[in-house]
């Protein structure tokens, strides 16, 4: 059987070229194989310096005189989403809301957990660094949009020039040009080129 035409259609469906993983998998689907491989998902964590950059930029907000959290609505829009403690947002978080530092700092560990997979699975065996990985699991934290960025495709591709540059693409909210989100498209561009 040709497979160059079906390998050509998925290709054009991911908008990339595949991996070695991918190829393999898809080689085990079209011989009949029962089990199709996985392709590893690479173990990664967030770094200090990630971490750092987050907790600056979001900062844990609202502070009440009687030591607790309250959510604060969204500065582009003026309303939802509503955010509590380092930036988040959900189901059951609105005006009232409120939290301990403890849940606040719960939640942090757990979102970056899930963002950094996020990232992780997005980037699959691509070469990234530490810094550029950390980069890559703030701006997907603030923006969640690390899967249809012209930014992911930048740096899958190698062009890590032109992937820094992206970062200050992604500097608006509610339509508008935020000074916050360009100091912090600058930080992760920054760290991102960081060796």
């Amino acid at each position: 059987m040709n497979r160059k035409p079906l390998f050509d259609a998925v290709r054009k469906l991911l908008g990339r070229g595949f991996r070695q993983a991918e190829v393999d998998a898809l080689d085990a689907a079209l011989d009949g194989s029962h089990e199709v491989p996985q392709a590893p998902v690479p173990s990664r964590s967030i770094g200090p310096r990630g971490l750092q950059l987050i907790r600056q930029f979001e900062g844990c907000a609202r502070l009440r005189s009687d030591g607790l959290i309250e959510a604060y609505p969204d500065p582009g829009t003026g309303d939802a989403p509503w955010t509590i403690g380092w930036g988040a947002t959900g189901k059951g978080i609105g005006p009232g809301t409120v939290w301990t530092q403890e849940q606040c700092d719960d939640r942090l560990a757990a979102d970056i957990a899930r963002h950094a997979e996020d990232v992780a699975v997005a980037l699959g065996d691509a070469p990234t660094t530490q810094n550029e990985f950390d980069a890559l699991v703030s701006f997907h934290y603030n923006t969640g949009a690390i899967g249809r960025s012209t930014l992911l495709k930048r740096h899958l591709s190698g062009d890590h020039a032109a992937a820094a540059a992206e970062f200050s693409r992604w500097n608006r909210a509610g339509g508008r040009v935020l000074k916050g989100l360009v100091r912090r498209r600058n930080a992760e561009a920054t760290l991102y080129r960081s060796r």
